[in-house]
């Protein structure tokens, strides 16, 4: 019998593991993050659900003879928001699974 109550007692750690990575992948989707390029010239935020939210540019960037280069930095400043996302969520949610030894985790 001693087996079923440290069974339990695992389900139970489990369970609480879940309520937290939840909460904690809760608030990853709130939170706000800044991607930039062209040295601040071109910024774009998107929530932790990757939203983007806002772009801004700055008027001197903006040259209608080179509206590729002007593409490019709105490319760069999402990927570089986009790459602190899943960086934050690997590093947040990565403290759940750290020692464990989960298939598919």
């Amino acid at each position: 019998m001693r087996g079923m109550g440290n069974m339990q007692g695992m389900m139970k750690q489990m369970q609480k593991m879940q309520k937290e990575m939840a909460k904690a992948q809760a608030e990853l989707e709130l939170r706000t993050f800044t991607g930039t390029a062209g040295g601040g010239m071109v910024t774009v935020e998107m929530t932790g659900k990757r939203l983007v939210t806002d772009v801004i540019v700055k008027e001197e960037v903006v040259d209608p003879e080179d509206i590729e280069m002007l593409q490019d930095l709105v490319l760069a400043a999402t990927n570089d928001a986009l790459k602190q996302v899943e960086d934050t969520t690997a590093s947040t949610m990565g403290q759940f699974t750290q020692g464990m030894n989960l298939p598919g985790m």
